[in-house]
């Protein structure tokens, strides 16, 4: 267990989050379509950015690493 980091309710929260970012994301696409390179961009990053946070989150609540 580490000394320094997030608490165990601030990966939740990260994870709940991320969760939330990538449904809406997927809502915006599917609402709107996917037109243009733009949405192309914004679902690249957005799935990266909340896609990579949901991973991470995930991963340290289940490996227990976190004070």
């Amino acid at each position: 267990m580490k000394k320094y980091g997030p608490t165990r309710g601030e990966l939740k929260l990260r994870l709940v989050i991320s969760v939330a970012g990538l449904a809406m994301t997927g809502l915006a696409a599917s609402w709107h379509g996917f037109e243009g390179v733009g949405w192309v961009e914004v679902m690249v990053i957005g799935g990266l950015f909340f896609g990579g946070g949901a991973v991470l989150s995930l991963r340290a609540l289940l490996k227990g690493d976190h004070p």
